[in-house]
C-alpha cells in the first residue's frame, strides 16, 4: 500500500494507478463498518484508494474535533491487510493552504439544514467540500459510503448529480453491534453498560418499521410515541422523523419508499441511526 501526504504526491500516485478506482472516505479510527466499505469498493474497482482524514470544517465548536479518537498506525494495518492500493493522509495545511475559513466551500441547498443540520449548524457544508476536493483529486469511477448517516449518503448524491460528477455513489447496509446498536467510533465513548442500553435507538427504529407495515400511516403519532420511549430510556431526542426516502422530506399517505431518521444523544456521544421500507 502506497501512503501519500500532500497533492503532488497523491497525483503522482495516482496517475500510477492501472484501471479503475474506487474511492472510501473515512476519518479514521476504523471499525468493522469502515473495512465493510473497503470490501465493496474490492469488488467495485481494479484499485482502492482511501482517505484519512479528520475535517475540521464538519465540526462545531463545541464538539468533539480536539478528542476525535485518530488511531493511524492501527487503521494503516488494518487497511494494508485488506489489500488498499493507495492510502492520502493529509494534515489540514493541505486541505485548506489558505486557511479553512478562506476556503471556497460547497453547499447543497435545502437538504443539508434539516435533521442532523439543522442541530450542527456548517456540518454537511464541511462534508461537501471536503469530499468534492477529494473527489476532484483523486477522481474515482465509484465512491462507497454506510447509509448509517443516510442524510450524508443523500446529500453526497445530489451534490454529484447536481455538479454533473462522473462518479458513482454506491450505498452498503449499517454494520451493527450484537446488540443492533450501528457501529461508530463514538460509540468508544460509552461504557458496555451504555452500549447495551443504547441499542434502544435501533429498537425504537424497528418498532417504527413495523407500525408502518400494519397499515398505520400516522407519522407524527409515530414519531411522538417513538421518542417518548427513548426519552423514558434516557436518551436526549434531536429529532425522529419517517421521511420520504428519496427527497429526505417528511413523508405523505402517498409515498412508498421510506426511510426513517432519528439523531439522539446517549451518555457523551451523539448517535445516529436510520431503518428504511417499502409500503
Amino acid at each position: 500500500m502506497i501512503i501519500v501526504e500532500n497533492i503532488p504526491q497523491l497525483i503522482a500516485a495516482r496517475d500510477n494507478l492501472k484501471g479503475s478506482v474506487a474511492l472510501v472516505t473515512t476519518m479514521g479510527n476504523l471499525h468493522l463498518g469502515h473495512l465493510s466499505l473497503i470490501e465493496r469498493a474490492k469488488n467495485e474497482a481494479d484499485c482502492v484508494v482511501a482517505t484519512i482524514y479528520v475535517n475540521p470544517l464538519q465540526f462545531s465548536i463545541n464538539e468533539d474535533l480536539s478528542s476525535y479518537p485518530r488511531t493511524l498506525e492501527e487503521d494503516i494495518r488494518k487497511l494494508e491487510a485488506l489489500g488498499v492500493d493507495l492510502l492520502f493522509t493529509p494534515s489540514d495545511e493541505v486541505i485548506y493552504p489558505a486557511g479553512m475559513h478562506t476556503h471556497t466551500q460547497v453547499i447543497v441547498p435545502g437538504i443539508s439544514d434539516q435533521y442532523c443540520g439543522e442541530n450542527r449548524k456548517g456540518h454537511f457544508r464541511g462534508v461537501t467540500t471536503v469530499v468534492c476536493k477529494l473527489f476532484n483529486l483523486i477522481r474515482p469511477e465509484v465512491a462507497i459510503f454506510g447509509y448509517k448517516d443516510f442524510q450524508q449518503f443523500t446529500i453526497i448524491q445530489k451534490m454529484v448529480s447536481n455538479l454533473a460528477m462522473p462518479i458513482k455513489i454506491l450505498g452498503i447496509e449499517t454494520y451493527r453491534e450484537a446488540s443492533g446498536l450501528a457501529m461508530s467510533s463514538r460509540n468508544r465513548y460509552l461504557t458496555d453498560q451504555e452500549k447495551d442500553r443504547a441499542s434502544g435507538l435501533y429498537e425504537a427504529l424497528i418498532w417504527a418499521k413495523k407500525q408502518l407495515q400494519s397499515n398505520n400511516l400516522d407519522f407524527n403519532s409515530i414519531e411522538e410515541q417513538a421518542k417518548t420511549t427513548l426519552k423514558e430510556q434516557g436518551f436526549v431526542v434531536e429529532y425522529f422523523s419517517v421521511c420520504d426516502r428519496n427527497s429526505l422530506q417528511q413523508a405523505k399517505a402517498c409515498d412508498k419508499e421510506l426511510v426513517i431518521l432519528t439523531g439522539s444523544s446517549f451518555g457523551k456521544p451523539r448517535l445516529i441511526d436510520n431503518i428504511t421500507l417499502d409500503l
